[in-house]
């Protein structure tokens, strides 16, 4: 897998490998900026594609291999 980076997840697409409620493929929605700008970014909004419901995820969340593959497997 490449490496990711915060900046360049926005409108990329997941899978999550264990689905909650239906819901098993996600889109980023929203690379939420910190405060003050000048510290990293840590959080992501994911939007569920079957529900439309949103949650906020730590990005290196995304780096576990067991929870989340890139794409819609």
């Amino acid at each position: 897998m490449n490496p990711l980076h915060p900046k360049k997840l926005l409108l990329t697409k997941w899978t999550a490998l264990q689905p909650v409620s239906k819901n098993k493929h996600f889109l980023v929605t929203k690379v939420i900026a910190p405060l003050p700008p000048d510290t990293p970014i840590k959080w992501l909004e994911m939007e569920a594609v079957y529900s439309k419901t949103t949650k906020i995820i730590d990005w290196r969340e995304l780096k576990d291999i067991t929870q989340w593959r890139q794409g819609w497997v």
